[in-house]
């Protein structure tokens, strides 16, 4: 049974945010929405906050990490100051970064990218 893209969607963020949180990430919040757009995952490394900008795609399709375009990396870019200002947080030390995840059709992830500081401001 294949999965909607909305299912997969959900499905990629819960699998991103476990590997992040495995990875000794602290995720604070999920799914930050603001009339601009979606932040699919705030968490903090160590002293850094990361924005997490996830895509999960079907095997076979082109690679998630491919649909992150220049108008997507700059929208990322401009979500996450917005955030900072909101919080108060204009100071801090942030990154954005990708995760990519490809899922199979029995709808478990076959490859499972974290790219670093994947999105530049």
């Amino acid at each position: 049974m294949s999965l909607s893209r909305i299912g997969h969607g959900h499905l990629g963020e819960d699998l991103a945010a476990e590997r992040l949180r495995q990875g000794g990430y602290t995720i604070v919040e999920r799914n930050v929405r603001s009339r601009y757009g979606e932040i699919d995952l705030v968490a903090k490394d160590g002293e850094c906050v990361v924005f997490v900008e996830v895509r999960t795609m079907a095997s076979g399709m082109m690679a998630p990490e491919e649909s992150v375009t220049g108008r997507k990396q700059r929208r990322v870019v401009a979500l996450s100051l917005r955030y900072l200002q909101d919080h108060g947080m204009t100071d801090a030390d942030w990154r954005a970064d990708v995760v990519a995840i490809e899922m199979g059709q029995d709808g478990k992830p076959v490859r499972f990218e974290h790219y670093v500081n994947a999105v530049e401001a």
